[in-house]
């Protein structure tokens, strides 16, 4: 493989990675906010640290919950990275 198409791999791989990295933690704020957001409109109370202070909590123990998996994801990818980038013949 030339170095090229090495590097395009490697850079489409990184971006996939970045998204699932942070899929966890979009996706439980994203959860988090539409039910306060829901509580909200049901009780007509329309404070905005309401909605902001739940989301950054559910986020940092969606973190703090996946965080063996996606650092085993990363330290994966960084191997991968390594070896792809020794493998290329210059």
């Amino acid at each position: 493989m030339d170095a090229v198409g090495a590097a395009s791999d490697m850079g489409r791989e990184a971006l996939q990675l970045t998204l699932l990295l942070a899929l966890p933690m979009l996706l439980t704020g994203l959860i988090v906010g539409v039910t306060v957001s829901i509580l909200q409109a049901a009780t007509q109370v329309q404070e905005q640290t309401l909605s902001f202070i739940p989301k950054i909590i559910a986020m940092l123990a969606a973190l703090y919950l996946f965080m063996p998996v996606l650092i085993t994801m990363l330290v994966e990818y960084t191997e991968r990275a390594f070896q792809a980038i020794s493998a290329i013949s210059l």
